[in-house]
């Protein structure tokens, strides 16, 4: 079958060399600080003068820090990094004004991901080895699996976790062939006893994988707890902490990219339940049980893969498979399905579901209950985009402590009451 071209990124893991280790750590620093003296410069701008700061000026702003003699170790790493983060900075900007995200944060270090992305100019690739812009020799990589044969990458994007471990994902453009047509169509519905049942009557069983490293996660904890707070032996301790958690990490997604693909293979139409796993682990007594079966990122997975092998998926929330329906036939034994066996029948059958979407679309929530529709649509408000975005920002800016600039905190007085052993206390604030 025919294939389109498509871009897709190949993760590999390198092992740096003391002094490459010693340039991306230079290079991570410097990247964070441009973005945060970026993100400073334009809100002070905005707050001072009522005037937005676009990507063009803050690249200016750049060349002069490099220039100024309290900053000039910046240009001792590629420019490359420098420039994406300030494009990403304005992507963070845009998606504010368009109501899609929050006001762009500061990179803290300890807790935001260290990364640096280079573009074709930054660095070079032959024959299986890629030398990034000011490293003198190339990068050792684990290639797991090659990449595609006569493809050119576009750009590099270099990453450290929290366990100190290195990673590239080398962006490509591909031609991506599509599955042969499948008769099969299945419906899926998550659990946290088994984790995937389908509407065939087979079970997937919970790997739990955090449930089984979680005595050496305790241990590892409550030594990094028993440390003292700036010293070495406690950045140790939580290099450990970080390292179990990765294991669960990646066995997890192993599973998950497994059990997906093979979803996608066997069927043409998929079904899958849409859980509001937000709401559901508010639940202490299920939380850790519904984070470790990871039903989102599975959904999300497999979304992906049918976009890509042009197959049909569907979401149904929870109320469209409601009891309302009446009793459905269990597809083994035929008696009365029951549970979760017979919410994965009811998602397969036709009119039940959420109607499938066109192939190659993402998966999207379908609504559904008494009623139907969304109703009418609501007029446009009177105004121009601009005078939007000005009135988004200035309702930011206007919350005390939501901008970076020092806002005046207002002084919390008045005293409220609370139960407390059965009698009511009065607690200052």
């Amino acid at each position: 079958m025919g294939g389109k071209e498509s871009k897709r990124a190949y993760r590999y893991r390198f092992y740096p060399t003391p002094v490459q280790a010693q340039q991306l750590s230079m290079t991570f620093g410097c990247v964070g600080y441009v973005y945060n003296r970026a993100l400073a410069e334009r809100s002070r701008v905005w707050a001072q003068e009522q005037r937005r700061v676009d990507y063009a000026e803050t690249s200016r702003m750049s060349t002069q820090w490099k220039r100024d003699p309290e900053t000039m170790w910046l240009a001792e790493p590629s420019k490359g990094p420098l420039q994406q983060a300030l494009r990403n900075l304005q992507v963070a900007f845009e998606g504010f004004l368009r109501k899609r995200t929050g006001y762009p944060q500061f990179k803290k270090k300890g807790k935001s991901r260290d990364s640096a992305t280079y573009f074709r100019n930054c660095f070079t690739y032959r024959s299986g080895r890629l030398e990034l812009a000011k490293h003198a020799e190339p990068l050792d990589i684990r290639w797991s699996r090659p990449l595609p044969t006569g493809v050119v990458p576009s750009q590099v994007t270099v990453s450290r976790d929290s366990a100190g471990r290195y990673h590239i994902s080398i962006l490509v453009e591909e031609e991506i062939v599509e599955h042969n047509p499948a008769d099969a169509v299945v419906g899926v519905d998550a659990g946290i006893a088994s984790l995937y049942t389908f509407s065939t009557g087979e079970k997937v069983s919970n790997p739990q994988h955090e449930q089984r490293d979680r005595a050496r996660l305790v241990k590892a904890q409550r030594a990094l707890a028993r440390k003292q707070k700036g010293s070495a032996n406690r950045a140790k301790a939580r290099v450990k902490v970080a390292r179990i958690h990765s294991r669960i990490v990646d066995r997890r997604n192993d599973h998950l990219h497994k059990l997906s693909t093979r979803l996608v293979r066997e069927n043409q139409v998929i079904a899958i339940e849409d859980s509001s796993v937000r709401n559901m682990v508010r639940n202490h007594r299920l939380a850790r049980a519904i984070s470790d079966a990871a039903g989102e990122a599975t959904v999300s997975e497999t979304g992906k893969l049918c976009r890509e092998a042009g197959i049909l998926v569907s979401q149904a929330r929870k109320k469209s498979i409601s009891s309302r329906y009446g009793v459905d036939r269990c597809p083994i034994g035929g008696g009365p399905a029951r549970g979760e066996a017979r919410d994965a029948v009811r998602l397969r059958q036709p009119g039940r579901a959420a109607p499938a979407l066109r192939s190659g679309s993402s998966a999207q929530h379908v609504r559904s209950g008494r009623g139907g529709g969304a109703g009418p649509a609501r007029p446009a408000a009177p105004q121009t985009r601009a005078d939007r975005d000005r009135h988004r920002i200035a309702d930011h800016h206007a919350r005390p402590g939501s901008a970076v600039l020092p806002w005046p905190r207002r002084p919390r007085t008045g005293r409220r009451s609370s139960l407390r052993g059965g009698r009511r206390m009065a607690v200052a604030r």
